[in-house]
């Protein structure tokens, strides 16, 4: 597991009717781990599942406290009902130390396109960049009404586009991804956090942009059984154990169904924490994690399977030989 943290629950209130705002600290007061915008940290709620949330608040080298939003999902797997039911002020939570899958790189001009909760990694990037100076800073925060808009008066005063969808329909994103260099030659990179069918559209309309010049970060995740999921055997390199893996299994379930010990958290391709080293084999990826050059060496066993029949697997901290 990442090294851990035990923090206390300073501060928790609402900003929406299903949006929750908590600030962890440290017990003895102590400076947290360093962190930049678009990273998160993983938690364990009080009913045992562990799920990643992203910071909100800017980064910086050694700060005092740690601010999450978690959006109530009935209809989830438990964790953000936990957070909202079980949570209070002064409970101690387990916390992995910051990592960080949608980090900022460098730019001349960005755009931000965020949707719903997909607001809080953003959040955190927007401040950074306008903390710093010197880039172009463009938001489009997508939802879909005033009263489920976390941050409301924040962005509606910064010069933030912000679309209501329940009394204006969708927004075209056509004109704000037409150009990927904004008209004037300008280096443009576009950050995209909110649900499937949001960076799906926006990965359409970038399709003739640069991919490296692309980044997205999905919620929603990735279904681990895939359209047309078949067996295939993994073999766990540390001792050789060869591991069946059913068609309605996940990779990942079946090798813990087998006792192998892997470190996991979301289980939909969009954390990173379930990372195995790819000693061999072709792996069909469907995670939203790893880049082209990881996936020759890294597979994401949460929701990534088997083109070839077999795949040689070890934990990621492992040298390769």
């Amino acid at each position: 597991m990442a090294d851990v943290l035990h923090l206390v629950v300073a501060e928790r209130h609402a900003l929406t009717p299903s949006v929750t705002r908590f600030v962890l600290r440290d017990p003895a007061g102590a400076a947290l781990p360093g962190y930049r915008g678009g990273a998160h940290v993983t938690v364990t709620t009080p009913a045992g599942p562990r799920r990643s949330y992203s910071l909100v608040d800017a980064g910086s080298r050694a700060p005092r406290e740690y601010a999450i939003c978690v959006r109530r999902d009935a209809g989830g797997r438990g964790g953000s009902v936990s957070m909202h039911d079980d949570v209070h002020p002064g409970d101690v939570l387990e916390v992995t130390w910051p990592a960080n899958n949608f980090a900022l790189k460098r730019a001349r001009r960005y755009l931000f396109i965020a949707g719903g909760i997909g607001i809080t990694p953003i959040r955190a990037m927007v401040a950074e960049l306008r903390a710093r100076g010197g880039a172009q800073v463009e938001v489009l925060y997508l939802s879909r009404s005033p009263d489920e808009t976390a941050f409301l008066d924040e962005f509606s005063s910064d010069g933030t586009l912000l679309h209501h969808s329940a009394a204006r329909g969708r927004l075209d994103l056509w004109p704000h991804l037409a150009d990927p260099d904004g008209g004037d030659g300008t280096d443009t990179r576009v950050y995209c956090c909110g649900p499937t069918a949001l960076v799906e559209e926006v990965l359409a309309l970038t399709a003739h942009w640069r991919p490296s010049r692309v980044h997205v970060e999905d919620f929603a995740g990735v279904d681990p059984l895939g359209a047309r999921p078949v067996a295939f055997t993994a073999v766990w390199e540390p001792t050789g154990a060869r591991v069946e893996v059913p068609a309605d299994r996940s990779l990942l379930t079946a090798l813990r169904e087998r006792g192998v010990d892997v470190d996991a958290s979301c289980e939909s391709g969009t954390c990173g924490t379930c990372r195995l080293r790819l000693v061999a084999g072709e792996a069909e990826h469907r995670d939203l994690v790893l880049t082209g050059d990881e996936r020759e060496r890294y597979v994401m066993p949460c929701v990534s399977r088997c083109l070839s029949g077999e795949l040689v697997l070890a934990p990621a901290t492992t040298a390769r030989p």
